[in-house]
């Protein structure tokens, strides 16, 4: 197995086989020595990862036919999300902000998760697409180097921080944490690939486009905090937890930074994707 994909299924945690096409339920593939609930399974992760290793060995047989759009949300339910704001270098230029010193921290609400393909009800006239990488923490702590800070790492996914700017920018100064966090607005997927089997972590292209246009186009290393300094900013201050997630930031190309703006309408579909990641998809309604 090239890489380790971890998923869910009917609430089940999986691991989704290299063709995408299939996949082994992890509590029955591991003879109930793993559990079938995810984030119990993020807890063991260094379990999980042992487990993979035998799968190219199992015979087809064992296997279970994989639609993706079956995956529901890799990390169901996790304590705390971080966001990054303003965190690459192009995005900070395009709407017209110094780079931070430091990471610019909000949280989004684990209510507003989403299924990797599942639907978003717009709210309002200005709803916004931000793509991301998501970092799924594996082994919590508090004070966490920047040099080990990917030990503590179980894997990266695909994320949208969908957005809605008119709430976002009510008022002055403006806050992002309830603007972010409406029903369905914090979508990943559409599985968690280990980071330890990634070939490459830390300079990744990604792509978003709205109903087929390209709007987001980047490789993560226009990142102003790369992920092991966000781990070490973070843990600084609050005690991580495994299945936390945290939102890297967002490349150039939003909506609201766009001239005219260029915010969602019911029938986009956004589709965001990230090298040996996968896609995610989600349709507005």
């Amino acid at each position: 197995m090239a890489n380790l994909r971890f998923g869910c299924v009917a609430g089940r945690a999986v691991l989704v086989c290299d063709s995408l096409k299939s996949f082994v339920d992890v509590e029955k593939f591991s003879a109930g020595k793993l559990p079938s609930d995810p984030m119990a399974c993020i807890e063991r992760w260094a379990e999980v990862a042992a487990l993979a290793k035998t799968l190219p060995a199992v015979e087809s047989v064992e296997m279970s036919a994989l639609d993706l759009t079956q995956l529901d949300c890799p990390v169901p339910r996790p304590r705390q999300i971080f966001a990054v704001g303003v965190n690459y270098k192009a995005h900070a230029a395009e709407m017209k902000h110094g780079l931070p010193k430091e990471p610019l921290v909000f949280t989004k609400f684990p209510s507003s998760l989403n299924r990797p393909f599942g639907a978003i009800q717009l709210v309002g006239e200005k709803c916004d697409y931000e793509a991301e990488l998501v970092a799924v923490i594996a082994i919590g702590g508090r004070d966490i180097s920047a040099k080990n800070a990917w030990s503590h790492v179980a894997g990266l996914c695909v994320g949208q921080d969908f957005s809605d700017r008119e709430l976002q920018y009510a008022n002055t100064p403006p806050q992002f944490s309830l603007g972010k966090s409406r029903a369905g607005f914090t979508t990943i997927g559409p599985y968690l690939t280990d980071a330890a089997t990634l070939d490459s972590r830390t300079n990744l292209e990604m792509t978003c486009r709205v109903s087929g246009e390209i709007m987001q186009h980047t490789q993560t290393d226009d990142m102003i905090f790369e992920i092991p300094d966000i781990i070490a900013y973070l843990s600084g201050i609050c005690e991580l937890f495994a299945g936390d997630l945290i939102y890297t930031g967002t490349p150039s190309g939003v909506g609201a930074g766009r001239t005219p703006p260029r915010f969602l309408r019911r029938g986009d579909i956004v589709e965001t994707t990230v090298q040996n990641l996968g896609t995610i998809r989600n349709t507005c309604v």
